[in-house]
Parts: structure tokens; sequence; C-alpha cells
């Protein structure tokens, strides 16, 4: 891979997760403080996400796959994302914003599949350059974060926030126009008898690994820290900014830092632990944040939310990606691909639109604390997700079963997903 490549691939995932990062981070922010949004509203926005999660599969396995080049779909993709994100832009009610949230993720969401194609087919050696050139999609992140936060300071006040969409706009546009210019990347020709059925595409194949207990008691577990998950997309910059904290969307990007970090310590924690204390770790982690942000405060107890923050490494790393090496350990080649889609279609697709949803309803639920006592109101808050994930720690320890897990595979634990 020549050097003119490798910077389209890295300029491609820088953008791609720029993008991402402008709008998503402060999204929950916006919608309260802007929109006036309802706890179920911003639900409904947020699992826009999810529908795009469960879409998306359709569009690269239907379309994609198919019929055109990654890097033009890409680009359509990107073109069509830019108009839509500038009508969020102008929106001024939430019930304006939804449909143009919602027509973006299903265009936003499949980009995310593609951008990994047109990269590993450059690629000759995936376990040994494919980290070199995702991990800018992770800086990507952060500079938006610090662009929001020490550049602009859009999130020193609500007013500012629509001003996100804008920026995300105009990256989406520049990627859009970029991605014409990066190497073809056909369909790649199947045999005749081939033929993708649409178990094939939404990875229904791999529902016979349900069958082996621990992938079940797994898979379950997978769905079911979601929730968690979900409170924390839908409620962490919103929380910090209410109680006070001063650039909160630039400090936020301490969790992709963390999870830069964590990423390269993954693979000792699986050799050295096993798999199934590594995701007990990273399932305590979600509960010990959410202790730490229920607990923390922006005076004297700020620590506790940078730690609260930091622990994103351990939450994200330890789980969901040490959970697709394990995905892929047990599927084997076979249904390598079929039973990672079924995983993605369980977690960003069913469990975190239950996650979204229950996060709506409990801050609606506690809706007239917040006016009385807004530290106790987060309180709550945080408490509810942080006993989910202690829960589900508690049943994948007691029904899990220790296995071994293959060396090749623990061996690539540090490729990104």
């Amino acid at each position: 891979m020549n050097t003119t490549i490798r910077f389209k691939l890295s300029f491609m995932m820088f953008l791609e997760f720029f993008i991402w990062g402008s709008w998503f981070v402060t999204l929950g922010t916006f919608l309260s403080q802007k929109l006036n949004a309802t706890g179920l509203e911003t639900a409904n926005v947020f699992s826009t996400q999810s529908w795009g999660a469960i879409i998306a599969p359709f569009i690269i396995g239907l379309i994609a796959d198919k019929y055109f080049n990654a890097e033009r779909i890409l680009g359509v993709l990107h073109i069509l994302g830019s108009i839509l994100m500038y009508q969020m832009y102008q929106a001024t009610d939430v019930s304006i914003f939804y449909p143009y949230a919602l027509g973006y993720m299903i265009l936003y969401m499949p980009t995310l599949a593609l951008v990994n194609s047109v990269s590993f087919r450059q690629i000759s050696n995936p376990e040994k350059d494919f980290s070199s050139i995702r991990i800018w999609g992770t800086i990507g992140w952060i500079a938006a974060g610090l662009s929001i936060s020490y550049i602009f300071m859009w999130d020193s006040g609500a007013t500012m926030l629509e001003n996100t969409f804008l920026m995300a706009s105009v990256a989406s546009l520049v990627l859009g126009l970029f991605s014409f210019t990066l190497p073809k990347t056909p369909p790649i020709k199947k045999a005749s008898a081939e033929k993708s059925s649409i178990s094939d595409i939404l990875g229904l194949d791999a529902i016979k690994l349900l069958s082996d207990r621990n992938f079940l008691v797994f898979f379950i577990s997978s769905v079911l820290i979601c929730i968690p998950l979900a409170f924390y997309y839908q409620n962490a910059n919103l929380f910090l900014t209410e109680i006070g904290m001063e650039n909160p969307t630039g400090k936020m990007t301490i969790g992709q830092i963390s999870e830069v970090f964590f990423l390269l310590l993954l693979p000792y924690f699986f050799t050295r632990f096993g798999f199934k204390n590594t995701i007990l770790v990273g399932m305590l982690a979600w509960a010990l944040r959410y202790v730490l942000f229920a607990y923390g405060d922006a005076g004297s107890g700020t620590y506790m939310l940078i730690l609260g923050i930091a622990l994103h490494g351990i939450c994200y790393d330890f789980f969901f990606v040490s959970g697709q090496i394990y995905t892929d350990a047990k599927a084997g080649p076979k249904y390598k691909s079929s039973a990672q889609g079924l995983i993605t279609l369980a977690t960003y697709g069913v469990g975190q639109l239950i996650g979204f949803w229950v996060a709506g309803y409990v801050g609606d639920h506690y809706a007239a604390l917040r006016t009385e006592d807004l530290g106790s109101f987060w309180q709550q808050v945080w408490l509810i997700p942080a006993v989910i994930a202690f829960v589900v720690m508690a049943l994948f320890m007691i029904f899990f079963k220790n296995e071994k897990t293959k060396k090749s595979v623990v061996d690539s634990a540090h490729i990104p997903s």
C-alpha cells in the first residue's frame, strides 16, 4: 500500500468519525435546551441510530455488495447526508427535526461498513495495517469534540449548538466529494450459485450458534448491556452541561483517548485473564462509571466525573471489542460474517433501541424532580443504569462458563472495530 492510498484511507476514516462526533455527542443537550424535547422525544431521535443499524445491512447486502462500487455509494450517501444534516441545522421543532434525523441515520449507518470495505480491499495485511488507518477515525471524533469546546466554544450556550449540524453538513459534503477519489472498490463477483438471502444479510444464519449455552448467555448479555450504554449516549453531555462543567464536549473526548489506550492493553488482558474475566471487567466499568456520575459534581467532585468519562475505554473495548473477537472465534469460517452481523444487529440495533426508550422513560418519570432538585434528578437517572449493568454482570458471571479462546484470535485483538 503506497503512501497516497494510505493517506486517502486515513483521511476518509478521519472525516467519517469527525462527522459523527460533530453532532451526536451534543445531540441530547441540543434537543433538551434548544428544542425543548421531552425524554421520550429525545429517545425517539436517538433511536434513529438503531433504526439505521437495522436497515444498513439491507443497503450493504442488497445494493452495495452486488451492483455498485463501494466508494461511489459512500460518496452518494454522504452528499445526500449533507443535505439532510443542513435541514437538521435549520429545524426549529423536534417534530421537524426527527424525520431528517431518521433519514440521515439510514444513510449514515451503512457508511460505517463501507469505509471498512474500501480499506480492507486495499490492505494486504489487515492485522498489521488496519489499526493504523482506523485510529484516524478515533482522532476525527476527538478533533470534533475539541473543536466544539475549545475552538468554536459552541457548548458554552445551547443557542449555538445548532452550528454543530452545519459543521457536520460541510464535513459530510467534503467526504462525499472526496470519496470519488478513493481507490476503486467494485463488488466482488460471486459464483452464480451464490445468492445473498435475507438471512445471510441479517446474520440470521448464525442463529444456530445460540444453541451453544455460552454464546447464548453472551448474546443476551450483549443486548442487555446496551441499555445502560444508551443512557450514556443520550444523557452524558446534557448532564455535564446542566451541572455546570466547563467545556463538556471537549472533556468527553477523554473517553476516546482512553479507548485507544485500553485497546492496546486488550490482548494482554485476553491472554492473562481470559474472555470471561475481560468481559466482567468491562461490565463492572459500566456500573462504576454511572455510580461516579451519580455522586460526582462540577465542584469538588469533578474528578469523579472525569474518571467516569475515562472509563469509556474499558467499557467499550473490554466488552464490545472483546465480544467481537469471541464471536469470531465461536463462529468459525462458515459463519464468521453472519455472526458478526447478528451481534451488530442485536447490540446497535435492538439493544440500543430498547436502551434509548428506557432512558427516555426514566428521564420523563423523574421530570418533576428535575425542577426541584437537579442533583437528585441526575442521581436517580444514573443509578438506574448502574443497577442494570451490575445485574447483567452478575447474571453473566453465574451462567457463562469458562472456556478457552483460540490463540490466533487473541493475537488479533489489537485490531479496532
